[in-house]
């Protein structure tokens, strides 16, 4: 039988870990990779849900701003109704800023989060 020098041995050593290092690595980053594309799912799908609520609240809006345009008797009660519309559009668009700003930001702070995470939990850190 032959002995190994004590190089060899280290590197059988080296290399019967590393498979086993990676693989742990491996599943790890695929674990916090589910994890993060299941955050950025969930609040697109928020995000998506709030922009269709939007689309038919406008329409809705648009709607009773055509019925009421009709029943109009004179043209001061046609400016007063097209006024009250153009007021409720630009709070709403105003609305609509914010949300927008708001859901980026989250999902800025998601990403920021997570991506954080992974390099804190990374190789290079000891942990």
């Amino acid at each position: 039988m032959q002995k190994q020098s004590p190089s060899g041995q280290f590197d059988k050593l080296v290399a019967n870990s590393i498979p086993a290092a990676f693989a742990v690595f491996n599943k790890k980053g695929m674990e916090e990779l589910a994890d993060m594309q299941s955050q950025w799912l969930g609040q697109i799908q928020e995000a998506s849900q709030h922009w269709i609520d939007r689309m038919q609240s406008e329409a809705k809006i648009g709607s009773e701003f055509a019925a009421k345009l009709t029943s109009a008797r004179s043209l001061p009660d046609a400016m007063a109704i097209y006024q009250e519309w153009s007021s409720r559009r630009f709070e709403m668009m105003a609305e609509d800023g914010k949300h927008l700003l708001a859901c980026f930001q989250k999902l800025m702070e998601t990403n920021a989060r997570l991506l954080s995470n992974g390099r804190s939990n990374g190789a290079g850190t000891g942990s």
